[in-house]
């Protein structure tokens, strides 16, 4: 697509982040309501098996992704980007009233939990086919100079869901006793994600296309160039797969802090919910300031030498919060780790886009992204859950994250420059 103007640039990204952030809002506060949920869907005498439950079934969320990357992705090429946005988004809207709809497993028994795994699952499928679509519809359409700050957008979108989820939990956490919490006050932060549907589906429906419908047809020999075109780069989509497994890992092992630290570390609610709205409020600044540094130092060193750093900060930082179990540990010290660890992966985002060409960028960003979120993310807070279980030991969290961050720097290291201005070939 020809560049356009910045207005219009202006209009389209804030479009796509809104549309993206309000279905990442749906998605993450299941994560932040784990507890709550697990109460209402799942009979239990046992708070942590409840709790299993609960995270399995948030899990069950991660199984259809690679599905949903494939199928929404690889219509993003064919079709464009603005139909498989609208339908990721709408799929994800009506899963999202049918969860907070659906009635208590005392109400209803067994259908209830039945219900909520389906719920999960529509909506795994349909963001596992928005993330692709939408990072390679942010860099198609941003000036070369500015691709880094334009699909940074992506990542920050993502915290900025986070950290409105964690708001709402604060707010509710504040203003409602704990049994109402228990029983309803949930369900309301997923009624607000609801409310923004038709908000999002009108921005959604308004953008230009950033794909060339007739040179991405559904003839044969398209679809064997696409296959030619996964092949000829299946070193940078095995890369892809470890950095987004890393980046999956310390993602939603971050969104666990919430019930880690009421949980675990058995700090008030109202603590647990600040310290996620800080740490993810921080995440946005470091998710577009690592978009801004690529546009200006490269793609490989704004990934590399922030992902050492955050290697190196991990264990000191859990070591003193489990240490004071104090409220400066847990807001400023996950809050610091944040805004750094947040930094190399819009480099990556873009990094990733560029070294795919148009006609499968769509479909093979989402499948990357839904597969490593599918084999990690959905595992990742029922296997620090087990670890602090089995071990007794608070640190556990820290362990399972410096692995992850090491993998992903090992991958980012390997990756090749793709920045405009420093190679020939951007990728396009």
């Amino acid at each position: 697509m020809a560049e356009q103007s910045s207005k219009t640039i202006g209009r389209a990204t804030l479009a796509v982040t809104i549309g993206n952030m309000l279905e990442f809002y749906d998605f993450i506060t299941y994560s932040f309501f784990a507890i709550q949920i697990g109460h209402t869907f799942f009979s239990s005498n046992s708070q942590f098996a409840s709790l299993m439950l609960s995270l399995a079934t948030f899990g069950a969320g991660f199984v259809t992704r690679p599905i949903g990357g494939v199928v929404i992705g690889s219509y993003s090429d064919r079709a464009g980007r603005r139909p498989a946005m609208i339908l990721s988004f709408a799929m994800m809207g009506s899963a999202i009233i049918v969860l907070a709809l659906t009635p208590s497993y005392a109400t209803i028994g067994i259908a209830a939990p039945i219900i909520v795994i389906i719920a999960r699952m529509v909506q795994g499928f349909s963001l596992g086919g928005e993330v692709g679509p939408t990072t390679a519809y942010l860099m198609e359409a941003a000036p070369r100079n500015r691709r880094g700050l334009a699909v940074s957008w992506q990542p920050a979108s993502q915290e900025i869901a986070a950290t409105a989820g964690a708001l709402v939990g604060v707010v509710l956490s504040r203003t409602m006793s704990d049994a109402a919490l228990d029983s309803y006050g949930w369900r309301i932060a997923f009624l607000i994600g609801a409310a923004c549907l038709p908000f999002g589906l009108w921005l959604r429906a308004g953008l230009p296309e950033t794909v060339d419908l007739y040179a991405a047809g559904t003839h044969v020999k398209g679809a064997r160039k696409r296959l030619g075109a996964v092949r000829t780069h299946g070193g940078i989509i095995i890369l892809g797969l470890l950095v987004l497994a890393s980046g999956t890992i310390i993602t939603y092992v971050a969104q666990y802090m919430t019930t880690y630290a009421e949980n675990t570390l058995h700090v008030a609610t109202e603590l647990a919910f600040a310290t996620s709205v800080i740490s993810n409020g921080l995440g946005i600044f470091g998710a577009l300031g690592g978009g801004w540094l690529a546009d200006r130092a490269g793609r490989w060193p704004a990934m590399v030498w922030p992902q050492l750093a955050a290697l190196l900060l991990t264990y000191p930082i859990f070591l003193w919060i489990v240490d004071t179990q104090s409220a400066w540990a847990l807001l400023g010290g996950f809050g610091f780790l944040s805004l750094v660890g947040s930094i190399p992966y819009s480099a990556f985002y873009v990094a990733l886009a560029e070294g795919l060409p148009q006609n499968i960028r769509g479909g093979a960003f989402a499948t990357i992204y839904a597969v490593a979120i599918a084999a990690f993310g959905g595992t990742a807070q029922l296997i620090v859950t087990w670890l602090i279980h089995v071990t007794g030991n608070a640190l556990a969290p820290a362990w399972y994250m410096l692995l992850a961050t090491a993998i992903g720097l090992a991958a980012m290291a390997m990756m090749r420059e793709t920045a405009p201005d420093r190679v020939a070939d951007a990728g396009e």
